[in-house]
């Protein structure tokens, strides 16, 4: 589907109304419309995105605003394999696009929005046995948006946020512990930004992350298997002036 017949899907335009009934069957109708998807560029779905992310935006009241994200967080689980990954890269690259430009009034709901589709994507992962090349594909993604090193583009903020859910997200997903997770493949973007990050604030919240009781739990990895970094005593105490 070319980018110029995207645009002319009228549930699309919908996506980002004013009011819930609309955008509710706006949603309704994506599910439907993914899920029959062969294929999708790019740019299609960063058009989708885009949509998507005023559809939040518009969004009042708690439990409108909690009903739409876990219904967005679902189209996931409808999607082709061949359409899943490159959503999830669209849908981050909108976050981290927009990110500097949500208020505080609004910001809470857009956490929960990263939040859900971090869990979503893990789930994806998780019932798709954990597959190497799908989780390796997808742990790139997050290297080269959310968890970012070198991008100056990407706003800590948000970094922050991927940061401290991860392990939480990741619980949640895996909690039977009986898959066949490669953990140190899943960790690598954090064990990435641990020991690579220029930020040293950014270098303490991961390794403060990789700490997690949890980690050990998978397969009976031992820290040292997967990687986990203790945080480094002389690192916490040490202080070079503001970041």
């Amino acid at each position: 589907m070319a980018a110029s017949d995207m645009q002319e899907v009228p549930f699309v335009k919908q996506l980002a109304a004013n009011d819930r009934p609309t955008r509710d069957a706006a949603v309704s109708s994506l599910r439907t419309f993914l899920s029959g998807r062969r294929q999708l560029s790019s740019l299609d779905l960063l058009k989708l995105w885009k949509g998507l992310f005023f559809c939040v935006w518009m969004s009042d009241r708690p439990r409108t605003q909690q009903r739409l994200i876990v219904d967005l967080a679902g189209l996931v689980e409808v999607l082709p394999d061949q359409n899943a990954l490159p959503f999830l890269e669209a849908f981050w690259t909108t976050i981290a696009r927009e990110w500097t430009g949500i208020d505080a009034l609004r910001m809470d709901k857009f956490l929960l929005l990263v939040r859900s589709y971090l869990r979503a994507s893990f789930c994806y992962l998780a019932e798709r046995n954990w597959d190497v090349k799908t989780v390796e594909d997808y742990a790139n993604i997050l290297s080269a948006i959310p968890l970012s090193i070198a991008d100056a583009k990407i706003p800590n903020g948000l970094r922050y946020h991927v940061i401290d859910i991860f392990v939480d997200e990741l619980d949640a997903s895996d909690q039977p512990r009986k898959s066949t997770i490669d953990l140190g493949l899943v960790l690598r973007p954090l064990r990435e930004l641990a020991s690579k990050s220029p930020t040293k604030s950014v270098r303490l919240r991961v390794k403060e992350a990789l700490a997690d009781e949890r980690l050990i739990d998978w397969n009976e990895k031992t820290r040292g298997d997967i990687g986990v970094v203790e945080p480094d005593v002389g690192e916490v105490d040490e202080w070079n002036g503001f970041e």
